[in-house]
């Protein structure tokens, strides 16, 4: 067995690779699924020598099938939120232990501990379901915060914009994470200056209003909050880790994650950097798949430290309820 989970968050740069490539060999021999995709591709897993020749298991996967690594019973089940013209992605966890790991991990990378923040939810959507892992995460982050005004907001936009100032009059240093819809109802109802408040919207609009784009969903939101940058979250119910945007769009990964693109019409032409349809390397995924091939669009690029972009869906891609906005 490998060093799991332990190593995988403590990855030195020049490591990354082989611990991918590992991973991959034991994903191959564990998970039926994965294996049978693979060889369907009539890739051989010996051949298999850097992180571009690994075959990405189409996202879609997880609304079909059980993808598991290893045989066991899970933990807990992780839901996307589906509609009803489309069918749930389901992530089954082994181990909630590394879920809670890599995002703590992360979030602290970029933002330090959660106890330097009030932390406010403001997830409608997400909260009217069961089995969402981004109200997981975010729950996590409240309680780990111990602000006496933590805590998620359905739809109490008064009582949010309370608080709020509230807390702006103490300088307490905030985060304010929501889903797209509610901050831009929010801000239209309660515009603000913000001098202690980090914004970070999820994406997704979910029908409920007009499609923007991402510089004009940030565009409204400075401007009803007086800040120069929104910041953005980008996660999925089928990964265990997030990167983080602190603004203009650019995502930097955690290190145990990487962007990797591939030309549209051709499922193992993958590039480390340039543009095309991203596909994420999640080593934290180690129990179901860490090789991941999306439906977003986008920009990758390794001079910006393992930095990417979203440009949009695929065509024909059905909505997922954590998809990021078209820009």
């Amino acid at each position: 067995m490998l060093g799991f989970p332990d190593n995988i968050f403590q990855l030195e740069e020049a490591d990354f690779n082989d611990q991918a490539l590992e991973i991959f060999q034991f994903q191959y021999r564990n998970n039926s699924l994965y294996r049978d995709f693979t060889n369907g591709l009539q890739i051989r897993p010996d051949a298999v020598r850097s992180i571009s020749q690994i075959p990405f298991l189409p996202i879609s996967f997880f609304k079909t099938h059980a993808v598991k690594t290893t045989d066991f019973e899970a933990q807990i089940l992780f839901e996307s939120s589906g509609t009803t013209q489309t069918e749930q992605s389901r992530h089954l966890l082994r181990d909630l232990n590394l879920y809670i790991e890599s995002f703590m991990r992360g979030f602290e990378l970029f933002y330090g501990p959660a106890s330097n923040f009030c932390v406010l939810g403001l997830l409608p959507s997400y909260l009217e379901r069961k089995g969402s892992s981004l109200i997981f995460m975010v729950e996590e982050l409240i309680n780990r915060s111990g602000h006496a005004r933590s805590g998620f907001y359905l739809n109490e936009y008064e009582r949010l914009n309370e608080v709020l100032t509230e807390l702006e009059a103490k300088g307490q240093p905030t985060l304010l994470i929501g889903v797209t819809y509610a901050l831009l109802d929010f801000a239209e109802k309660f515009p603000m200056e913000f001098n202690h408040t980090i914004v970070m919207e999820t994406g997704g609009m979910k029908g409920r209003r007009k499609e923007l784009t991402r510089e004009e969903v940030h565009g409204r939101l400075c401007k009803s909050f007086g800040l120069s940058y929104i910041h953005s979250e980008y996660g999925m119910t089928e990964l265990l880790s997030q990167a983080y945007s602190k603004g203009n769009g650019r995502f930097q990964c955690v290190p145990w994650m990487r962007i990797l693109v591939r030309e549209d019409d051709d499922p193992m032409e993958v590039k480390e950097a340039g543009d095309g349809i991203i596909q994420v390397i999640d080593l934290a995924n180690i129990y179901s798949c860490s090789f991941i091939a999306t439906e977003d669009l986008g920009r990758s690029g390794l001079e910006e430290g393992h930095s990417f972009e979203v440009a949009g869906r695929l065509d024909a891609s059905d909505l997922r309820g954590c998809n990021l906005l078209v820009t």
